[in-house]
Formats: structure tokens, sequence, C-alpha cells
């Protein structure tokens, strides 16, 4: 009952800005599910561009930070890669510019692991981890 408290506090923009990062964060979830890489890339890129004049006052790039934090929490198994995704279509719909970074280092035991984050202007906005400097970054991907 708590967190309907709080959703009604929040105000119709944040609330807004929590639906479609909710629903952002799910759809990509699902598609990097169910279809390749380049081609969920490709149809985030399509829907990242900004649809509708730029607003007076833009969504800052830490409201679409707190609204993902927030909504990771109702997507099961919404991954680095997943958030990272979303995070990038909701920052470019807001005309800020980001980049994709993914990176890749190997585990104690010899795996490959792997990691997205997301950066603006040398700033990790999305993925931050106490050792991201672990994480070799791969070239960035070409955009779609």
């Amino acid at each position: 009952m708590g967190s309907i408290r709080k959703l009604c506090r929040l105000s119709a923009a944040d609330r807004a800005l929590l639906g479609r990062a909710t629903l952002w964060l799910g759809a990509t979830r699902i598609a990097l599910w169910l279809l390749p890489l380049r081609l969920v890339r490709r149809l985030l890129a399509w829907a990242a561009r900004p649809n509708q004049p730029p607003r007076r006052t833009p969504t800052s790039p830490e409201r679409i930070v707190w609204a993902l934090s927030v909504a990771r929490r109702f997507v099961p198994h919404a991954t680095c890669l997943s958030q990272a995704l979303a995070a990038h279509v909701l920052l470019a719909q807001h005309g800020h510019r980001a980049e994709l970074r993914i990176g890749v280092s190997k585990s104690a035991a010899g795996r490959l692991l792997a990691h997205a984050w997301i950066e603006t202007e040398g700033q990790v906005l999305i993925g931050a981890l106490r050792d991201l400097s672990r994480y070799a970054p791969l070239p960035p991907l070409p955009i779609p």
C-alpha cells in the first residue's frame, strides 16, 4: 500500500515518466529475450527519434535515471543491457546525447563477463559499478 501512496504523491510528469520508463524497460527486456541484439538496437534507434517538439522544460537525465531505477524493480530480469538500452531511448527522446558502452572482463574462473552502461559527457548515468574499470570497453557499436 505504501507504494501506491508514493505513486500518488508524485507529480503528473513524474508518474508519466515512470510509466514510460517501465514500458520501455519491459519492452526492451522482452525484445532482447526474443530477438537478436542487432534487430533490437535497430528498432530502438527508430523509436528513439524525438517524436514531439522540444519541451519548454525537458526532463533531466537525472530524472530519467531515477525513473529507470524505480522501473527495474517491476521488470523481472531487467539486466544491465536492457536498462542501458531503455535509458538510451529515453535520453534520446528527451534530447540528451548519451553513449551505450559495453565492456568485457574475465572472472577469476576464466569466464567471460560483460556489462553495459550509459555515459554522457564522461559520466556514467546507468550501470555504474564500483569495479567498472575492470571491464575493457568494446569499440562503440555502430548506430543501426
